[in-house]
């Protein structure tokens, strides 16, 4: 490998994984690790990283020009004024309901941001707990600040939820008087320059001093990218969510849906609390390639699951008491989860019902990426559920965040 070299960094819930690509955009270099403590210790993701970091070849780290990062929507941590973080951070599957009344008086005309799921509800459960003397960061943006050793900024999508403005491009007029309001980020765009690595962190893991941080954007996002989504396409992401999107005409302000702005197009959306996650807790992924071995997807299974991975659902249903139906469990391993795949595969329709509800159209194919796309029975029983033909996409969100890196300006 010689030349110069483009990362992606992504951080899920399981792990983080890196892509190098070069300037012909072709993947040289690929790497994942897991977590060794829980997802919502920060250091966790530190940890993860510099792993990832040491295990570049040498003339990679000496010819990597620039670096994005990518990371799970709506997973908030406080930290303080120096960027090291106080406590765990809040993931984005956890619903805060404490400032009810609060949260919808900053809130009158922004119906996405009245759940409690949405970053602003985590950030006043931060503020309420630390104070005001702190900065509030999504996971992407905290880590592009600690490769720069400089929290100022935040990325325009990741902060979406917090309750940026897209459109008119500012913060809520409501979030003005406030006693919280310096501990937001000052927005940057999707793929922008922020700045040079720090040069104490490029010396300790000998890479490229000028080594140039590019604003990231959500793990969602990197995977559109990814998946070089089209205009009548729709994308499902598989991972320990389930994750839709859809290219749109104009942005949607509605609760559970989150809408984007990727690469010039106005991207909608909603984000499950199913997904693989819930198949873990069951099985290896041993046994999940055994088992679908076993299944016939032409068949049903007969038996009606809600495999929420714990209490409460974001998107297609909104609401945060909603508890997971995870029996009758049959004596057939392979029969239990032919019904957890069947109860996954009627979540992701009741997905595209509601998008379709939204913008008047399917998508005409389903572009499939994460660990589920592969499992090729799981297919099947999507494609006859959701009676939409499907395919699969095997390029990782972290090669999608290296494309943003490459295309930066």
């Amino acid at each position: 490998m010689s030349g110069n070299f483009f990362g992606g960094l992504d951080f899920g819930t399981s792990g983080a994984r890196i892509s190098i690509i070069d300037l012909h955009k072709e993947l040289v270099y690929s790497n994942s690790v897991p977590y060794l403590d829980k997802f919502e210790n920060p250091n966790s993701w530190i940890n993860s990283c510099k792993k990832l970091l040491d295990s570049l070849p040498n003339n990679v780290k000496s010819n990597l020009q620039k670096l994005a990062i990518s990371g799970t929507s709506g997973t908030l941590l406080a930290s303080n004024l120096n960027g090291e973080p106080i406590g765990e951070a809040i993931p984005y599957h956890q619903a805060c309901s404490e400032h009810k009344i609060l949260l919808e008086s900053l809130t009158s005309g922004e119906e996405y941001l009245r759940t409690p799921y949405s970053s602003l509800a985590k950030a006043l459960n931060l503020i309420d707990k630390y104070g005001t003397n702190i900065l509030l960061r999504h996971q992407s943006d905290w880590i592009t600040g600690w490769f720069l050793k400089d929290w100022t900024h935040g990325e325009e999508g990741n902060n979406f939820k917090l309750g940026w403005d897209l459109t008119k491009e500012s913060w809520p007029k409501s979030y003005l008087n406030t006693s919280w309001q310096k501990c937001l980020p000052q927005i940057i765009k999707s793929g922008k320059i922020v700045g040079e690595v720090n040069s104490d962190l490029a010396k300790r893991f000998n890479l490229n001093k000028k080594l140039i941080l590019i604003s990231g954007t959500t793990d969602s996002n990197a995977s559109l990218i990814a998946a070089n989504l089209g205009k009548e396409d729709g994308l499902t992401v598989l991972g320990t969510t389930i994750v839709i999107k859809k290219i749109i005409n104009n942005p949607i302000n509605e609760q559970g849906i989150t809408t984007h702005k990727v690469s010039g197009d106005w991207i909608c959306g909603g984000a499950s609390n199913a997904g693989c996650g819930i198949l873990s807790k069951f099985y290896s992924d041993q046994e999940i390639k055994e088992l679908s071995r076993q299944i016939n997807p032409s068949n049903n299974s007969f038996l009606n699951l809600l495999p929420l991975n714990s209490k409460g659902e974001r998107f297609p249903i909104n609401n945060a008491n909603l508890e997971p139906i995870l029996g009758p469990r049959p004596v057939s391993d392979s029969l239990y989860l032919h019904a957890l795949f069947e109860g996954l595969a009627n979540i992701e329709l009741k997905g595209w019902e509601k998008l379709r509800e939204l913008t008047g159209s399917l998508p005409k194919k389903i572009i499939t990426v994460g660990g589920g796309s592969k499992n090729p029975q799981w297919r099947r029983i999507r494609e006859k559920i959701i009676n939409i033909p499907i395919v699969s996409c095997y390029k990782t969100t972290s090669f999608g965040t290296a494309l943003l890196a490459i295309n930066s300006n």
